[in-house]
């Protein structure tokens, strides 16, 4: 598959975050990750960037670590410490997960959605990975969870140690049901290692999905993101996630949540993070 051209294709580099993201110990209390050698994050509270979410009428956090510094700077400590359903940024490992173990051979295999109406329309149809994770087509992937089958699925969430590592009994329903966790900052450290594509998989499966998560593209950087939105009667959360990675080789992973009160909401993701992203000079404005 084509890596994305140069400036960013760049080989992994061995951060701590390469090397199983222990240097968020003390941040993730994830003993499993400890390695003495590996120095721990700096990890830096930004109240200041706190107002962008007040001007947005939202309550939620912000979590980036930067691969070139080992810094990982957050809005609401407590908050970016706290998880939460996947959502559709479950897109991501499950299209990593389906590619590697062949369940999908690869992002230009045409899915079928099983038929059907929905409320969005463009589901309505067969396609493939590349315009599914962009129209964020869940009937599609629930059939793709299907293909890989719980067994392996729960192989690979306990390799990827993604989140509380959690699945239940149904493959094609977890990471909606409040099954499977994740926090933002666990967010951060598995997107960064997919970003450096140090992730115990193959080069061919993850260069795939940097391929389908690319949304941007400059002289100055390369986006690559996903959204989320769990909805519940007690609960409305959405996501926004992913990486930048900018032309003089660094990278710098994000994950944002922010409470939301319904659909009107769901357009306040994007722009609030991007102006966070702006606002720490790693987006332009």
């Amino acid at each position: 598959m084509p890596r994305i051209p140069a400036p960013f294709t760049t080989r992994p580099r061995r951060t701590f975050l390469a090397q199983g993201g222990c240097g968020l110990l003390a941040v993730l209390g994830a003993t499993r990750f400890a390695d003495a050698a590996t120095p721990m994050a700096h990890v830096q509270e930004r109240p200041d960037l706190a107002r962008h979410f007040k001007e947005a009428g939202v309550r939620g956090t912000w979590a980036v670590f930067d691969n070139a510094t080992s810094k990982l700077t957050v809005v609401d400590r407590q908050r970016a410490e706290k998880r939460f359903s996947p959502a559709s940024t479950f897109k991501i490992p499950n299209s990593l997960i389906a590619l590697e173990t062949g369940a999908v051979k690869d992002i230009d295999e045409i899915l079928p959605y099983g038929g059907g109406t929905y409320k969005r329309k463009e589901w309505e149809r067969d396609m493939n990975l590349r315009d599914a994770i962009r129209v964020s087509h869940l009937p599609i992937y629930r059939e793709v969870a299907r293909r890989i089958g719980l067994a392996r699925m729960n192989e690979w969430i306990a390799k990827l140690h993604y989140g509380n590592e959690t699945l239940g009994t149904e493959v094609d329903q977890f990471w909606v049901n409040g099954k499977l966790k994740i926090s933002a900052v666990e967010q951060v450290r598995f997107l960064m290692r997919l970003a450096e594509r140090s992730l115990p998989m193959s080069m061919r499966t993850q260069d795939m999905v940097h391929d389908i998560t690319l949304i941007e593209k400059t002289p100055a950087h390369a986006l690559h993101a996903k959204t989320g939105w769990y909805e519940t009667p007690s609960l409305s959360l959405g996501w926004w996630v992913g990486w930048v990675a900018q032309a003089d080789g660094s990278m710098q992973s994000f994950a944002l949540n922010i409470d939301m009160h319904g659909e009107a909401d769901l357009a306040k993701r994007i722009p609030l993070a991007r102006k966070l992203l702006s606002q720490m000079n790693l987006l332009p404005s």
